[in-house]
């Protein structure tokens, strides 16, 4: 990419960072004697940089989630730690940069700004007005912005010229296509109880009570921690919470795309620069000499080039749109005249009208908002519980004086029931001491906690009569598979090399082509991991619980590196594993100058730019 372009597209990221992100920005007020978060070298990190970076990311994050994100859950993901140690290592390259006199010169500096559209006349000529506005509604100076659009541009020279060549041998990819499309041909048999010649014996009460006694790790009741807690669920109080019919519909046409939805069809489109060039490719793909896949690698082009994605006959329009829709799945349309050229375009696949009526809806519409009401209750009530709690209640005391309901639970990391259920409950319950205090925690629900630990009892041996039913059953299960592994160790050597398994009575099958992450049917969990451990022509015997399974490896087979397939997955696996590596060498070079460049935060400063978020 050159310069230019690289440069122009940076203006636009940090103009639509500056001007949408600071539009939320600008409620913060961050107004004060103190500017600065921190130092690296003699750059500074100013609380005005750091806030617009951290509510850019927030933004990012609710943007994919589809959902707002309170301050404390990012907090609590590490968002503000990542922020800053971005922002450190912009700042060390700042400072590297400084040192060896690398810049954007004002000459070029003033055509990136000039070439921005937004910044234009109708004539294209740069409109001062609408770039002094940008930045007044930013708060940003003109040069507070420039300055950023150098520091920006020369870290991405910086950054260019670290990992430009950097890249895996085709040894590395290889191999690991080697290892990982290696397959395996087996043949199978499995030994049962009914083979052995004389069946397993019952046992008496000292054999199993010696069994038991060898085994006792087997048959114990858990180590429990004891825990007395209240808590409250948006289930507790849904039946208690009225949505009006008012609220309902409203928010049923406020989404009425996700309940009424045209039918949509995943569409590549691949343009040509004349309808003769179009209907030549189809007439080629029509004969059987090429593939659409071809094609597009013919014009220089990856199928992500020419993926449209899902799209609506409005969204295609005119021609195209009305071609495409009348077409089955995994067909090619054209070539098609369209506003944006001709092109041929290839259904993946179809994803019909949807239609849901309000009635239809409203079930699942009342129980959402019940729910989401009754969380925004939950929440109104988290201080009054701290207070509580600050006065020295007890849960107990919580459960009488509020909705929250009151528990018991021996605790061990198996418990599943009811509260022990939530990672958040589990995650407090496993650290808790019993000279902690009670706190309010949340559940991933959105329903809130607190929880005290009362004592501990260790794991103790079960009584042998609770047991001996399953003591019984895992000694003749045992005993079954030491007898079949006598029979197994006599077969091994016999049925190595190409001998017949039915030969000796076995009733076998094989399996082809069985891969290091494979799944085969009816054996034991780790029978792939050990025929990947055979030599071709040998044998052997895997225990399973009750029975033993008889495995011989008849083939080793390669993977087709010349395989099409196979080629593409090898380019991917390069192209992951170098950018991987220029990451890391990025990494590496970025935390190898914060050495250089010594790094101060102040504290304080962060703490004040982190309170205007709450």
């Amino acid at each position: 990419m050159s310069k230019g372009k690289t440069s122009s597209i940076l203006v636009w990221i940090l103009m639509a960072m500056l001007i949408v992100g600071l539009g939320g920005f600008g409620a913060l007020n961050l107004s004060g004697t103190v500017t600065t978060l921190g130092t690296v070298g003699d750059e500074e990190i100013t609380l005005n940089e750091y806030a617009l970076e951290l509510q850019r990311e927030i933004g990012v994050i609710e943007a994919q989630a589809g959902q707002a994100i309170s301050f404390a859950d990012a907090r609590a993901g590490g968002l503000d730690q990542a922020v800053l140690a971005n922002l450190i290592a912009q700042h060390a390259m700042d400072a590297e940069n400084r040192r060896m006199g690398l810049s954007l010169g004002d000459e070029n500096l003033a055509q990136e700004l000039f070439s921005i559209p937004e910044f234009q006349n109708a004539d294209g000529s740069f409109n001062r007005d609408a770039y002094s506005y940008a930045m007044e509604q930013a708060r940003l100076s003109e040069a507070e912005f420039e300055e950023s659009v150098r520091d920006e541009t020369a870290r991405r020279w910086l950054q260019a010229g670290l990992i430009t060549g950097v890249a895996m041998p085709e040894t590395y990819a290889n191999t690991l296509l080697n290892y990982v499309g290696e397959e395996r041909d087996v043949t199978i048999a499995r030994l049962d109880a009914d083979m052995l010649v004389v069946p397993t014996p019952a046992a008496d009460d000292v054999t199993l009570r010696a069994f038991y006694d060898a085994n006792l790790d087997n048959y114990m009741h858990p180590a429990t921690r004891n825990i007395s807690y209240a808590w409250l669920t948006p289930d507790m109080l849904i039946d208690t919470v009225e949505i009006d019919e008012s609220t309902l519909r409203e928010t049923y046409e406020a989404r009425s795309g996700e309940y009424n939805r045209a039918e949509r069809r995943l569409v590549e489109r691949l343009g040509f620069a004349t309808e003769e060039d179009a209907q030549l490719a189809l007439d080629r793909m029509n004969r059987g000499e090429a593939s659409f896949e071809t094609i597009v690698d013919e014009r220089g082009l990856q199928l992500a080039d020419v993926d449209m994605g899902d799209v609506s006959q409005n969204e295609l329009g005119g021609a195209a749109g009305e071609a495409v829709f009348v077409a089955p799945s995994g067909s090619i349309v054209g070539p098609v005249n369209s506003d944006l050229g001709t092109a041929l375009f290839r259904i993946n696949g179809i994803l019909p009208a949807q239609s849901t009526t309000f009635e239809d809806a409203l079930p699942v519409l009342r129980e959402e908002l019940a729910a989401e009401r009754a969380r925004r209750i939950i929440d109104t009530q988290i201080g009054d519980i701290d207070d509580l709690l600050a006065a020295g209640a007890t849960v107990e005391e919580l459960a009488k004086e509020t909705e929250m309901e009151f528990g018991t639970l021996g605790w061990h990391p198996n418990a599943l029931e009811t509260i022990a259920g939530y990672e958040a409950f589990r995650a407090v319950a496993e650290q808790v001491k019993t000279s902690d205090f009670p706190q309010v925690e949340q559940l991933e629900d959105g329903g809130i906690f607190a929880l005290r630990l009362d004592d501990e009892t260790d794991a103790t041996p079960k009584p042998f009569e609770e047991v001996r039913p399953q003591v019984l059953t895992d000694w003749t299960n045992s005993e079954t598979v030491r007898r079949l592994q006598e029979m197994a160790d006599g077969l091994v050597t016999q049925l190595e090399g190409t001998a017949a398994f039915d030969a000796f009575g076995l009733e076998a099958r094989s399996e082809a082509g069985i891969l290091r992450d494979g799944f085969v049917a009816e054996v034991p969990a780790n029978f792939v991991s050990q025929i990947f451990g055979l030599e071709a022509g040998k044998v052997i015997a895997i225990q399973a619980q009750d029975h033993v399974v008889l495995a011989r490896l008849d083939a080793v087979r390669a993977p087709d590196l010349t395989n099409p397939n196979t080629q593409q997955m090898r380019q991917l696996v390069l192209q992951q594993a170098s950018e991987a590596l220029a990451l890391d060498v990025y990494q590496a070079y970025a935390a190898d100058l914060q050495n250089v460049y010594p790094v101060t935060v102040n504290q304080q400063a962060l703490n004040a730019v982190h309170a205007q978020f709450q």
